[in-house]
């Protein structure tokens, strides 16, 4: 599932970033800030990611309309719900974030706002990455660095399904090529809060 060239893919995020100002996403004392291009707190020792790290992940996650994406570390809610401007009525967003204080903060921020896909928010499991109960997605956006490839989310990719996570600095896409394989580039170098997930040997 691809919407096709990289012009096609660019004119839609941008109309999801039009279509979702940052502003309702941030805390009221940091709102004035929200046209800047650059992490703002969101408490709890997370942020609110650059605007232009932001472009770039939904560039390369390469949203199709009815896509059913899943948010890991959607923090107070603002990539849900650009996700959710890019994937329209048709599809769903799900976010999951391991702060329960945030997870009410997204919850208030995407009901205060208009999306057309239906939207919701998980509190996540610290023993549990992802939502593995849950059928496979065809997107899967990670705000937050990993120390190693995070398998367990490669897994819950469908096929031709698009991870998009940041692995050591380094800005990663895995393309689902089938159930036992999957392609794996890098797409330059950026800093992130960290993944809260131990790894196990597989």
């Amino acid at each position: 599932m691809s919407t096709g060239s990289a012009e096609t893919v660019q004119g839609r995020v941008q109309a999801a970033f039009d279509a979702v100002p940052r502003a309702p996403f941030l805390p009221r004392r940091k709102r004035r800030y929200a046209g800047e291009d650059r992490p703002i707190e969101i408490g709890h020792g997370q942020t609110n990611s650059q605007p232009r790290t932001v472009r770039a992940m939904l560039e390369l996650l390469d949203v199709a309309p009815g896509s059913r994406v899943l948010d890991v570390g959607c923090g107070s809610g603002w990539t849900t719900a650009l996700l959710a401007s890019l994937t329209g009525p048709s599809g769903s967003v799900l976010g999951v974030e391991i702060v329960p204080e945030l997870v009410e903060l997204a919850r208030r921020n995407l009901g205060a706002v208009h999306l057309d896909a239906p939207v919701g928010v998980r509190e996540a499991e610290w023993s549990v990455l992802g939502t593995p109960d849950e059928p496979a997605y065809d997107r899967i956006l990670v705000s937050a660095q990993a120390t190693a490839m995070p398998d367990p989310l490669v897994d819950q990719l469908a096929i031709a399904g698009r991870l998009v996570v940041p692995v050591r600095g380094a800005m990663t896409l895995v393309r689902r090529v089938d159930l036992t394989h999957a392609d794996v580039s890098e797409h330059g170098r950026y800093s992130f809060v960290p993944l809260l997930w131990t790894p196990t040997p597989r």
